[in-house]
């Protein structure tokens, strides 16, 4: 059986970095593919079970419309701590901090992430967006 190592964790580190690329694209096809299916989302609007990616665009295209509406231009995730639950598991918490088209803040989010390794992939299964303090993955 294998076992979470450094290697695990840079992956995860990577496809985490990735996602942040293609979201901050506002192309909602662009972020598929770093999502398993079925995926969760839990926010202070509530929860959605994504069970496919045909799902998931519509639900993601919203969230990115708004933001497009309030001079989104890009996001950073920041303050990443990555913890390896399993050899197939690992959770990944850190701050989303979005920008504006002229680089002004336009605000924060504390994100976790639960990711899960399928075959060599890692891929986004959970993700739940809550406040920006301290959080700590212990």
């Amino acid at each position: 059986m294998q076992h979470w190592n450094e290697d695990d964790e840079a992956a995860v580190t990577r496809v985490l970095a990735g996602y942040y690329r293609a979201f901050s694209t506002l192309d909602a096809k662009a972020i598929v593919p770093y999502f398993h299916e079925p995926s969760v989302l839990i926010s202070p609007l509530g929860v959605a079970a994504v069970p496919t990616s045909a799902a998931l665009v519509p639900t993601f295209a919203a969230i990115m419309d708004d933001f497009r509406a309030r001079g989104y231009g890009w996001s950073e995730l920041t303050m990443l701590q990555v913890k390896g639950l399993s050899a197939t598991a690992a959770l990944a918490s850190g701050v989303a901090i979005r920008y504006k088209t002229n680089g002004q803040e336009l605000d924060r989010a504390g994100v976790t992430y639960v990711l899960h390794k399928a075959g060599n992939d890692w891929k986004i299964a959970v993700t739940l967006v809550h406040d920006a303090g301290p959080q700590g993955i212990g």
